[in-house]
C-alpha cells in the first residue's frame, strides 16, 4: 500500500507537469530539432527519427511519450566535393582539418513534421506539426536560422483509469460530472538557432497559444498551456585527431512554476559511435542519464540511454527510464555518417 501512494504520488505530479509542460527527452541533443524548430534543413538530407521513452518503468500507468520527426533542407547545396565520406580513405571526415575549412553554408530553407505521442495515467497528449526554417550565414563560418512550426494538439482523459481498483475512489480533481474528456488546440512553436564549426546556440518557445483543459465542472479545477521557453548552448572540442567532446547545457521554463536544466556530455568517435552522460534538475525531479550510440551506415544510426532518479524514495519505487532514438538519413548523397551540424 505504501508502495501504492507514493507511486501514486509521483505519478499526479508527473500528470500535472505533463499535461501543461512539454514532454521530457533524454536524448534531444541527438534531434534538437524536437524543441526549436529552427533546426528543419540544418543537414544535407532527410532526417527521420523515431524515438520512444518510458519513464519509471516500475509504475503502473508512468509516461510513456513517442514520437516520429522528419526534416530536410530546400536549395541546400554546399558541398563542393565527397571528402566527408566514411569512403575516403585515410582521413578523419569529422578531424581537425574538416573543422578548420568548414565554411558555412549557403542561404537556404528547411521543412520538417512531427507527429507525437504522451500518455501518462488517464491523461493522453498528441500533437500533429510542420515547420519552416531559412538559414543565413552572418559570416564566413557561422550561420543563423529562425524557424515555425505551426500544428495542432490534443489532450484526452481516460475516465475508467481514473478510479483506485480496492475502493472505487474517484480522483477528485475529475469532477463526479464529465460530459468532455478531450480538448483540441492550435499550436504554434518558434525558434532561433546559432551555429558554426565550433559552436550553436538556440532559443526556443513551444504553447505559444495558450489554453485551458478543463475536465470538471468545478472552476477550481483544471490545467493550463503555457508557453515552454528552451535555451540551449554547446561547444565542440577537438580531442586528438579521432575524438570530438561536446560539452552543452539546456535550460528550460514553463511558466509559472517549472524550471528545468540538462547539462550533457557527449564523447564522439570519428563519425561512428558516441557515448555520453547527463544530469537532468527541475522543481519536481532530478536524475543522472548514460547514454550511447553507433551510426551503423550512412542510412541509419541508433541511440539508447538509461536514467536514474537522485531523489531516494523516486529511485526505490518509481523505477529506471529508458528511452531509444533510431534514425535513417534519405537522400544522403554525399554519404555523410554523422550529422555536420547538429553535433
Amino acid at each position: 500500500m505504501k508502495k501504492l501512494i507514493i507511486g501514486f504520488g509521483l505519478l499526479l505530479c508527473s500528470l500535472i507537469s505533463q499535461a501543461q509542460a512539454k514532454s521530457a527527452y533524454t536524448q534531444y541533443i541527438l534531434n534538437n530539432y524536437i524543441l526549436n524548430p529552427a533546426l528543419a534543413g540544418i543537414e544535407n538530407y532527410t532526417d527521420i527519427k523515431i524515438s520512444n521513452r518510458n519513464q519509471w518503468t516500475s509504475i503502473n500507468g508512468a509516461p510513456v511519450t513517442s514520437y516520429i520527426s522528419i526534416q530536410k533542407p530546400i536549395g541546400k547545396t554546399d558541398y563542393n566535393t565527397s571528402a566527408t565520406s566514411n569512403t575516403v580513405p585515410g582521413q578523419n571526415p569529422r578531424g581537425k582539418e574538416y573543422w578548420r575549412d568548414y565554411t558555412a553554408p549557403d542561404p537556404h530553407h528547411g521543412i520538417g513534421f512531427v507527429a507525437m505521442t504522451d500518455k501518462a495515467g488517464y491523461i493522453s497528449r498528441w500533437n500533429l506539426s510542420a515547420s519552416y526554417a531559412y538559414h543565413k550565414p552572418i559570416s564566413l563560418k557561422t550561420t543563423l536560422a529562425a524557424g515555425f512550426n505551426f500544428g495542432v494538439s490534443g489532450i484526452n482523459l481516460d475516465r475508467t483509469k481514473a478510479t483506485f481498483e480496492n475502493d472505487g475512489i474517484t480522483d477528485l480533481t475529475l469532477g463526479l460530472s464529465i460530459s468532455e474528456t478531450r480538448k483540441i488546440k492550435p499550436e504554434i512553436s518558434a525558434g532561433l538557432w546559432l551555429y558554426s564549426a565550433k559552436y550553436f546556440a538556440g532559443l526556443s518557445v513551444q504553447n505559444i497559444i495558450p489554453g485551458k483543459a478543463k475536465f470538471t465542472n468545478a472552476d477550481k479545477f483544471g490545467t493550463y498551456f503555457t508557453p515552454n521557453y528552451f535555451g540551449t548552448v554547446g561547444y565542440r572540442i577537438s580531442v586528438g585527431e579521432d575524438f570530438t567532446l561536446i560539452p552543452s547545457v539546456m535550460v528550460q521554463y514553463w511558466a509559472p512554476q517549472l524550471t528545468g536544466a540538462h547539462v550533457n556530455a557527449k564523447l564522439q568517435y570519428m563519425d561512428k559511435l558516441w557515448l555520453g552522460g547527463s544530469y537532468r534538475y527541475s522543481n519536481f525531479l532530478a536524475g543522472y542519464s548514460a547514454m550511447a550510440g553507433v551510426n551503423i551506415s550512412n542510412t541509419f544510426n541508433v541511440g539508447y540511454s538509461y536514467e536514474v532518479a537522485t531523489t531516494s524514495r523516486l529511485r526505490s519505487y518509481a523505477g529506471n527510464t529508458h528511452e531509444i532514438i533510431v534514425g535513417f538519413t534519405l537522400g544522403n548523397k554525399y554519404s555523410d555518417a554523422c550529422p555536420k551540424n547538429l553535433f
